[in-house]
């Protein structure tokens, strides 16, 4: 598939070489510091050593008094307070944050997520009756909420109060909660927008302990905070960016029992990043959600004993293995239904139903049909006698605006920019197709139809030094909004060892015109280059670079993410 190379903008040669005489880097490290607002001593310093002490007061946050005052009051009264998250990774790992620290001092608290075959997304009735039932006064709902009045009013009425925590926008009614956490609120002055809702979690309890206890007893739970952040895409540059580095810190250094289990039996044996996170404990905890009931990933995380957490952590590795079971038989079906019709390889969007596909794939199965055909796709199934389903974009298309164009023939919906779902009545599944389609034909640009390199900068081989190396990786943790620097070389050249391996992906060392330099290249999925790269022709490279581990040994290498011939 042909990719559009696009080159962000150069900050000025002024800029750079003040930059570079103030903090003594190399001039191209320098401009990607720019590139990324990072334009001072200051700030240097900041995203280079962060601190805990960076972290932003919890109490700016607006209704954080109010939802650390209900707290104290339940846990002096003995009050039981129930937990209450969302069954994907952010809120799972939310959940077992939460619980895990007010289990340590109050015993009265217990957790809850709702099912997602029959109960769905949010807080549900189910639940709410469950807490009545159960003598529950005080609800903590965490990754969710924000658009449950209604629920919340039933709370109400039940004797239960809410305190939500929820990073998603509101809509137009905020609940009547007892405090609502979310810095999305249009009247909340919080510095920073972007926590994701395990993040908005620990802000109520590092609130909590700032002014009942020690503000240290809550540091311990950042690894779970980690693992949120790389697993639900959100920015990692602010206060994101403080959390990730030393959740990754606690990750690698001294996991929980459950965390610590999980990478074992990933055979994870490299420390961890923000990329690591995302291919290897994200979709085995969120599995458990997927294929049965995400209370099992809870309980694999808020494991006390080795013993217990090893225990869980096999029960969800097999719900993983199931899962990709799902995953590669659904995505091998909708890629078949797809390539055998010619209406839908010529329409600007995919939007496929099969009732009895796995509601806890769908999501997946969407996003790679993405990558395979690179247009908005909606994966739809059948759920409770409704049809519900999950969406995901191309670059630079709004999916979330492009399904609002068709809410009223929709039950409900909701997500962002590049991921959404809906579910919607079955007689009106011909006419959302045909909305759907008609409303991506007159959004979806040529462009958008081309997926997206965006590169730092032009670079030489000799520019790429152990020195230079050494400081690109203490740019980490990459993820969004801090993406791990692209770079482009030209006149690049096999200069050894070309070989092709799984008939799929190239490892060659590359040679640059004019240059001494030679670094170790992979280059995944891109055989199709093998024959002119073999004869000899030049061509440009886009790449990151990375370290590369392998019979004991760790050494920088090229990965290649695009190459074009002139």
């Amino acid at each position: 598939m042909n990719k559009r190379w696009i080159h962000k903008p150069a900050p000025s040669a002024e800029e750079v070489a003040e930059l570079s005489q103030r903090i003594n880097i190399n001039p191209y490290l320098s401009a990607i510091l720019i590139q990324r607002g990072i334009t001072d001593f200051d700030s240097a310093k900041k995203f280079f050593r962060p601190s805990l002490d960076q972290l932003h007061d919890p109490f700016l946050m607006r209704d954080m008094d109010r939802a650390v005052e209900r707290m104290k009051r339940a846990i002096d009264n003995k009050e039981k307070i129930l937990v209450y998250g969302d069954y994907d990774v952010d809120g799972t790992t939310s959940v077992s944050l939460v619980f895990s620290y007010l289990r340590e001092f109050h015993s009265e608290c217990d957790f809850y997520v709702p099912d997602r075959y029959s109960e769905g997304y949010g807080v549900s009735e189910k639940g709410i009756i469950w807490a009545e039932e159960n003598g529950f006064s005080l609800i903590i709902a965490l990754d969710l909420g924000i658009k449950a009045s209604d629920m919340v009013v039933l709370a109400n009425h039940k004797g239960i109060d809410f305190i939500i925590c929820d990073h998603h926008l509101p809509g137009t009614d905020i609940p009547q909660a007892v405090a609502v956490l979310d810095p999305k609120r249009s009247d909340c002055n919080y510095p920073f927008k972007e926590l994701s809702g395990c993040g908005i979690g620990f802000k109520l309890l590092q609130a909590y302990a700032r002014r009942y206890g020690h503000e240290e007893s809550v540091y311990p739970y950042l690894d779970l905070v980690a693992v949120s952040i790389a697993s639900d895409i959100v920015p990692v540059n602010g206060e994101n960016r403080i959390l990730a580095h030393f959740g990754l810190i606690q990750l690698n250094e001294n996991p929980s029992p459950g965390l610590k289990a999980l990478k074992e039996i990933a055979l994870t044996k490299n420390d961890l990043d923000i990329s690591g996170i995302v291919f290897t404990l994200g979709p085995r905890i969120n599995a458990a959600g997927r294929v049965d009931h995400a209370r099992g990933a809870v309980h694999l995380l808020i494991s006390k004993t080795v013993e217990e957490a090893n225990s869980f952590a096999e029960k969800v590795n097999i719900k993983n293995d199931l899962r990709r079971e799902f995953d590669s038989s659904i995505t091998e079906e909708v890629v078949a239904m797809i390539e055998g019709d010619a209406q839908l390889r010529n329409a600007r969007s995919t939007v496929l139903f099969k009732n009895t596909w796995n509601k806890g794939v769908i999501g997946i199965v969407a996003a790679r049909c993405v990558e395979k055909f690179y247009k908005p796709t909606v994966i739809l199934t059948e759920s409770n006698e409704m049809i519900t389903g999950s969406a995901r974009s191309v670059s630079g298309f709004d999916l979330y605006d492009a399904i609002s164009q068709c809410s009223d023939l929709l039950e409900k919906f909701g997500g962002h920019k590049y991921a959404a779902g809906l579910t919607l009545h079955p007689d009106n599944l011909e006419a959302f197709q045909k909305r759907f389609e008609e409303v991506v034909a007159a959004s979806l640009t040529e462009e958008m139809r081309v997926p997206v390199i965006d590169i730092d900068m032009m670079i030489p081989f000799d520019a790429i030094t152990p020195k230079f190396f050494k400081i690109l990786k203490q740019m980490a943790p990459f993820g969004p909004e801090n993406h791990r620097p692209v770079f482009e070389s030209q006149e690049v050249f096999v200069q050894n060892s070309l070989a092709n391996f799984k008939d799929r992906h190239l490892r060659f060392l590359a040679g640059q015109a004019g240059n001494a330099n030679v670094i170790n290249a992979v280059g995944f999925d891109l055989i199709e280059h093998y024959d002119r790269i073999a004869n000899g022709d030049r061509f440009r490279m886009a790449y990151t670079l990375e370290e590369s581990t392998y019979n004991g040994m760790t050494s920088m290498q090229i990965r290649i993410k695009d190459i074009k011939f002139d």
